[in-house]
């Protein structure tokens, strides 16, 4: 991350942290509720193990060919 892209960030938590001090804490209760969903479920869970593991498959997949291509001998020529 670049200086400019930090500074970026930064200045705006500031501006939101400030904008917060100026808006009554109810309508951020009230956004907050409407927000929560409570805790992973089950399928959330089901669908990130099923992510990975076809992550993982593909990653597996591309590298045993690197490897079988690097096996093979380089023929050069004269």
């Amino acid at each position: 991350m670049n200086d400019f892209t930090m500074t970026l960030e930064a200045m705006t938590h500031v501006v939101f942290a400030r904008m917060r001090t100026l808006i009554p804490d109810a309508a951020f209760e009230q956004d907050a509720a409407r927000r929560d969903r409570g805790a992973v479920s089950l399928e959330q869970a089901l669908w990130y193990a099923a992510a990975a593991a076809l992550a993982g498959g593909v990653a597996f997949t591309i590298w045993t060919q690197v490897r079988t291509q690097a096996d093979k001998p380089v023929d050069v020529p004269f």
